[in-house]
């Protein structure tokens, strides 16, 4: 039986989309939004192409992050739908240590390209805090329409995770759970300790050969973490 316990020292970052939820946040918002649009399949087919691309390390975050946003218009009752939708989309081994997470939120961060808006309705019920949750923010006009995003924040930017790990100041073991090529590039930057990379979801061919280790449940990384404190971990 995996741990229910965490010492102090050791703290978990997880990416949202494809982690700690099953799907792509921002391609399930795109079909809510593009929902009664006669070119709807065509537009969500080339979304869901731009994200694949961007998460696989073939295309700039940057890019991908602004292309996909221009592909189609979002309201604020759309955002509230995809809320509902992706409280009912947790990952289920996630959903199977909702103790753990609650217990030790303090001890665990969401790092996210995608957005606040959604991503902090969702993980606030397992306990973790605003201001564990590091994501990027949607701009608004005064209808509730979807503009764009906040530029200024570092995770609109290229190896934004990277930018945003040197401002935590994180002290201890810290490893990073993600599916997604920006995940490792945090890895990469030698911020993080190990990048662990999750495949319960989605199985990225050109992120998992560059992964520390290979997990393909929570579960297997709370055994990750019982090893680490029986200090064998190498």
């Amino acid at each position: 039986m995996v741990t229910t316990t965490m010492n102090k020292n050791i703290t978990l970052i997880l990416d949202f989309d494809s982690t700690f939820i099953e799907g792509e946040s921002l391609d399930l918002l795109a079909e809510i939004a593009l929902e009664g649009k006669r070119n709807k399949m065509e537009v969500l087919a080339e979304v869901r192409r731009l994200t694949r691309e961007g998460m696989e390390g073939n295309m700039s975050y940057v890019e991908v992050l602004e292309k996909r946003l221009g592909l189609f218009h979002a309201h604020k009752h759309h955002i509230a739908i995809l809320v509902a939708n992706l409280k009912q989309s947790v990952t289920p081994s996630i959903i199977r240590h909702t103790a753990f997470f609650r217990k030790h939120a303090g001890q665990i961060y969401i790092l996210s390209g995608g957005f606040r808006e959604y991503i902090e309705p969702v993980v606030s019920d397992f306990g973790i805090a605003k201001d564990h949750i590091l994501a990027n923010t949607f701009t608004f006009d005064d209808k509730g329409m979807v503009t764009g995003y906040d530029t200024a924040n570092p995770l609109a930017r290229e190896k934004g995770k990277v930018v945003m790990l040197k401002q935590m100041h994180l002290s201890g073991d810290v490893y990073l759970i993600g599916d997604g090529y920006t995940d490792y590039e945090a890895k990469e930057s030698h911020l993080v300790k190990a990048f662990f990379a999750f495949t319960e979801n989605v199985w990225r061919e050109t992120v998992i050969e560059k992964a520390d280790r290979v997990v393909g449940s929570f579960e297997e990384v709370l055994e990750i973490v019982e090893t680490l404190q029986c200090n064998v971990f190498t």
